[in-house]
């Protein structure tokens, strides 16, 4: 435990860096930058790292001691905060890089601080849904929540861009990378490989969870490439498909008829990649289509208890998948957009930006 001047020093700095202006990288630049990873290259990359980050995490643990509604005292939220405390003092107080050992012992750092917030999203999740129960009992749910789902989007948004930053920089470390792999980005990234390892994935889940699976479709072109971000593409397409299937498996599961598969078309545009996820698991009701992004807004019958025991990954999230992959897709220049026919099913649209010029949005 700090002691109280410690404390109070590390507090003032936290203050003081969280007032700093923040530096934004596009995904071009971390193509163009890490395509040539020499020991020079690196230290200039942890010497940027060292002078960003603390920024970057300043801001989001000040933010989560001052939001509305007394969720900064929840306790899940204050285990955040305190993350980014310790994460804040280990990037701050580490000395000052200036050879190639230094370099390596950052990027250790770095990764063990990337490790530390592994289970951020989780755990703000049960904050929130501590809140949002209390509420109900007390019958003081504020109208719209939208403080809340204002700070979320802010505060993910922040942690997909410090997860980019140090994820990018410890993969350039790679001796053999795969060709057309820059640290995290692939240069010649298949969306139609990528919609494949994610329809298997979500299928295997709702096997799992359900007894069967609606098939999947996929139509694009195969040798189709563009440089983008694998896991981000996986995450978002995960997402999608299990909501697609669950759906459409709930809608057809005491039926007679047959079932119909869920499709995905990938298109090729000047501008964009955009990757349609179409589904006839009965769509989404009208008046509930404003609260898709919002958080902790699920469409599913029975969604889990956070508070419960964690059974691995399920068919029904807590509310969180659909905003959150919303910002992935927007992070480099895209968006997601759904459209739903009531009765009948749903289209999600991912738009990714296949220009890279775009800079990351700093909230």
């Amino acid at each position: 435990m700090a002691s109280e001047p410690v404390a109070r020093a590390v507090a003032e700095e936290v203050v003081r860096w969280g007032s700093m202006k923040q530096t934004g990288v596009s995904l071009r630049y971390m193509m163009e930058f890490g395509s040539c990873p020499t020991d020079r290259n690196l230290l200039l990359s942890a010497q940027f790292l060292q002078r960003e980050l603390p920024i970057r995490i300043a801001r989001r643990a000040l933010e989560l001691d001052s939001l509305p509604f007394g969720l900064s005292n929840k306790p899940a939220i204050l285990k955040v905060r305190d993350w980014y405390l310790d994460s804040f003092r280990d990037i701050r107080y580490f000395p000052e890089v200036r050879s190639r050992n230094d370099e390596l012992a950052f990027t250790q750092m770095i990764k063990m601080v990337k490790v530390r917030h592994n289970n951020v999203v989780p755990t703000i999740a049960l904050g929130v849904q501590q809140l949002k129960n209390q509420m109900c009992r007390t019958r003081k749910v504020p109208f719209g929540f939208d403080e809340i789902n204002e700070f979320l989007d802010r505060f993910y948004l922040s942690r997909i861009g410090i997860r980019m930053l140090i994820g990018q920089h410890v993969a350039l470390h790679d001796p053999e990378p795969e060709p057309g792999v820059i640290g995290l980005i692939n240069t010649r990234l298949s969306p139609i490989q990528v919609a494949q390892a994610a329809c298997e994935d979500a299928r295997s889940i709702c096997l799992r969870e359900y007894g069967s699976a609606p098939d999947i479709n996929i139509y694009g072109d195969p040798n189709f490439t563009f440089p983008y971000v694998a896991s981000h593409l996986h995450l978002m397409l995960l997402e999608l498909v299990k909501n697609s299937l669950r759906a459409v498996q709930e809608r057809y599961m005491n039926s007679d008829k047959d079932v119909p598969p869920v499709r995905i078309i990938v298109a090729d545009g000047e501008e964009d990649v955009t990757i349609k996820v179409s589904d006839e698991g009965g769509g989404i009701a009208r008046s509930g289509l404003p609260r898709i992004f919002t958080y902790l807004y699920s469409t599913a019958k029975n969604p889990p208890d956070l508070e419960g025991p964690n059974e691995g990954a399920t068919m029904a999230g807590y509310g969180f998948g659909l905003p959150i992959s919303r910002l992935y897709a927007q992070y480099f220049g895209g968006d997601l957009q759904i459209i739903s026919m009531e009765g009948y099913g749903t289209d999600a649209y991912l738009h990714l930006s296949r220009l890279g010029d775009s800079e990351e949005p700093l909230p």
